[in-house]
C-alpha cells in the first residue's frame, strides 16, 4: 500500500538563469516539473512511499522524467511513455520579486493523453491526489473520474489541487463546471488564493473555503502565499501563518505545501484518522508545517531544488 498516489502532468521544467522577460532569457537550467510530480518528489523526500501515474513522451525528456522521478524514490510502475505526442515542455521567466510567468510547448502534450485504462493500472493508495490539467482532453476527463472512483472504493482520501492554467482551456468555463463537479466529492481541496474566485465565486479566502466545505468538501485549504493559509471544515475553521522567507523563485510552493500536508494526513491515516476527523490543534500543527515546506521551496530556483528531506530543519 502506497501512501500516496499522484495522478497527472510531469513536464521538464526550463528554469531562467536570469531574470526579466523571456525574451531576455539566454540561459536555462533544465529539471523536472509539473504539479503532481513536484507532489510526489516532495512527499517522497518527506520519508512517504510515494507512486506517480500519468504520461510522458517516448523521447529523451520522457526518459529524462522518468529518472528523476524514479531517482528521488518515486514508484513509476504506472507512468507511460508514449509515440503519439512529445513530452512537453515548460520555459519559465521570472521577475524582481520572484513571481514567474510560463510559456508552455508542445500542447497537446504527452501529460494530456490520460486514459481510463491508466487508473486501471494504478495501485492502490492511502491519498489519490489529482489536478486540473489532466481534463484537457476528453478522454482525460474520463480517466480522472475513473482514478477518483477506483480511489473511493477502495477508501482512499481523495486530494484536489486544481493548480489553474487557464491559458490552455479555450472555454475555462467547461473547466469552472467540471471542478464544480468534482470537487464536492474531495476530502481535499486546495486553492491558491487567486484561484478561489475562479473555482468557489468567492474572492476571499476565508469565504472560498467555506464554500468548499458548505459543497460537500471535507477539508478546504486556501493558501496565501506569505500570509500563510486558513482552512475549513465542518464545524471548525483556523488560519496558520507562514514563515518569513527571502523568495528567490515561487515556483513550486503550493507543490511543496501539499506534499507537507498530504505527507501528514497520510500518518494520520495509518493512525485510522480521516481529514475531518484530525484533532483542530493536530490539523494546525499539519497546516503549519505545509507552510514551511512550501516555504523551504520559494528559497531556491525551481521547484523541486528546495525541496526539504525529511529530517532537515525548516524555516
Amino acid at each position: 500500500m502506497f501512501d500516496l498516489l499522484c495522478v497527472g502532468e510531469a513536464l521538464v521544467d526550463f528554469l531562467p538563469q536570469e531574470r526579466g522577460p523571456m525574451r531576455a532569457v539566454r540561459h536555462f537550467a533544465v529539471t523536472s516539473g509539473g504539479a503532481p510530480a513536484n507532489v510526489a518528489i516532495g512527499a517522497s523526500r518527506l520519508g512517504a512511499r510515494v507512486a506517480f501515474s500519468g504520461v510522458v513522451g517516448a523521447d529523451e525528456f520522457g526518459h529524462f522524467l522518468r529518472g528523476a522521478l524514479e531517482s528521488e524514490g518515486v514508484d513509476c510502475g504506472a507512468l507511460r511513455h508514449t509515440a503519439e505526442r512529445k513530452t512537453g515542455l515548460s520555459f519559465i521567466a521570472l521577475d524582481e520579486s520572484g513571481e514567474r510567468s510560463f510559456d508552455f510547448y508542445g500542447a497537446p502534450s504527452a501529460d494530456m493523453l490520460l486514459a481510463p485504462e491508466d487508473a486501471d493500472a494504478a495501485p492502490p493508495a492511502r491519498i489519490v491526489h489529482a489536478g486540473s490539467n489532466t481534463l484537457l482532453l476528453p478522454a482525460g476527463v474520463e480517466a480522472t473520474r475513473r482514478f477518483l472512483a477506483r480511489g473511493r472504493e477502495s477508501g482512499a482520501v481523495i486530494s484536489l489541487d486544481p493548480n489553474l492554467r487557464l491559458h490552455r482551456w479555450a472555454e475555462p468555463a467547461a473547466l469552472q463546471r467540471m471542478l464544480a463537479e468534482m470537487c464536492p466529492g474531495a476530502d481535499v481541496v486546495k486553492l491558491a488564493a487567486e484561484e478561489a474566485a475562479f473555482v468557489t465565486g468567492r474572492a476571499a479566502p476565508e469565504e472560498a473555503a467555506r464554500a468548499l466545505v458548505e459543497s460537500g468538501v471535507r477539508l478546504a485549504v486556501v493558501t496565501r502565499g506569505r500570509h500563510g493559509a486558513v482552512w475549513a471544515r465542518a464545524g471548525d475553521e483556523g488560519a496558520v501563518p507562514a514563515p518569513a522567507v527571502e523568495v528567490v523563485d515561487a515556483t513550486g510552493a503550493g507543490d511543496g505545501f501539499m506534499a507537507g500536508l498530504l505527507v501528514r494526513l497520510a500518518g494520520e491515516l495509518r493512525g485510522g484518522v480521516r481529514p475531518e476527523a484530525v484533532a483542530a490543534e493536530r490539523l494546525r500543527d499539519h497546516l503549519a508545517f505545509a507552510c514551511s515546506v512550501g516555504a523551504a521551496v520559494v528559497r531556491a530556483l525551481g521547484a523541486v531544488a528546495g525541496l526539504p528531506r525529511a529530517g532537515e530543519p525548516l524555516p
